[in-house]
């Protein structure tokens, strides 16, 4: 767990710095604006800032950023003040999870906004990553702010969206059938009737089940948000990729979501967040179950 940090213009290096590899974060489903380039790096927007990071060899290069916004925003978007090594050894005291973790070793879960990542998981039901991203990046240009000198957009505040005519944003951001989900939702954060700091101090069984009074928000999307933007890692999402994967190592048989996702929780207890993305990434890559 140990790093050190070099502060140099424009840019953060966290040397030494194990349990930290960028694709595999990146392109494990928690997150949708993430883009990788040219050169293997990946960039950003979060938090209203935009960033870029590059593993090279044992340090991890931040650029876009200084230390103020290292301590402020980027060590806890990381998850850096927790131990993965020591996650890593808990888990893999189950042999299937010590392959999956083998296979995915460098995942952190990132601590994310909750409105943009409510939107982002109303968006991704029924939904491909491809066309989520795309959807995520229309509505940051039409509703959101302009960053910087570059081509970089934040995502649209509660109030900025809640303004949003249902059919303009399904027309000019393909959200389809949940344009009216986003909106509304929209309107109930704005007017403060669902205050979504107010969930970081519930149980995950009680954040639960206040995100799903919201529109598009259902079992699984809940668990999404409670574990990408909470923290709340005994949650235990399941998707096509985990329903898969269970279904082939542990249970041995079709089972309904819902009896999945108790399974999960309870075989994995506090932990059941961190299997789950190890499990979804190493279903998903090497398309186990299909």
């Amino acid at each position: 767990m140990a790093y050190s940090i070099i502060e140099e213009e424009d840019r953060i290096i966290l040397r030494d710095i194990g349990s930290f590899e960028p694709r595999h974060i990146f392109e494990c489903g928690q997150a949708f604006r993430w883009t990788v380039e040219e050169d293997k790096s990946y960039t950003t927007i979060a938090y209203g800032r935009v960033l870029n990071v590059k593993r090279e060899g044992p340090d991890l290069i931040l650029k876009g950023s200084n230390p103020y916004d290292f301590n402020r925003i980027w060590k806890n978007y990381f998850d850096l003040n927790r131990d993965y090594e020591e996650i890593k050894s808990q888990l893999s005291r189950d042999p299937i999870l010590e392959e999956a973790i083998e296979f995915g070793h460098g995942i952190r879960i990132l601590n994310q906004e909750p409105f943009e990542t409510s939107i982002s998981f109303i968006i991704s039901a029924n939904n491909q990553i491809p066309r989520i991203k795309k959807s995520i990046d229309l509505i940051s240009r039409y509703y959101g702010e302009k960053i910087g000198e570059g081509d970089f957009y934040s995502f649209p505040s509660p109030l900025a969206l809640s303004k949003a005519e249902p059919r303009d944003l399904k027309d000019l951001t393909k959200v389809g059938f949940r344009a009216e989900r986003i909106v509304e939702t929209s309107k109930i954060i704005a007017r403060g009737d669902l205050d979504l700091d107010s969930i970081y101090d519930l149980s995950r069984d009680e954040g639960k089940e206040v995100l799903m009074t919201l529109p598009g928000v259902g079992p699984k999307v809940s668990d999404c948000i409670l574990l990408f933007a909470y923290g709340k890692a005994d949650a235990f999402p399941v998707d096509v990729w985990v329903k898969r994967v269970m279904e082939h190592f542990y249970l041995k048989k079709e089972t309904n979501v819902k009896l999945i996702g108790s399974y999960g929780a309870e075989i994995f207890g506090d932990l059941a967040g961190f299997a789950q993305q190890y499990l979804f990434y190493y279903a998903r890559e090497l398309g186990i179950g299909k």
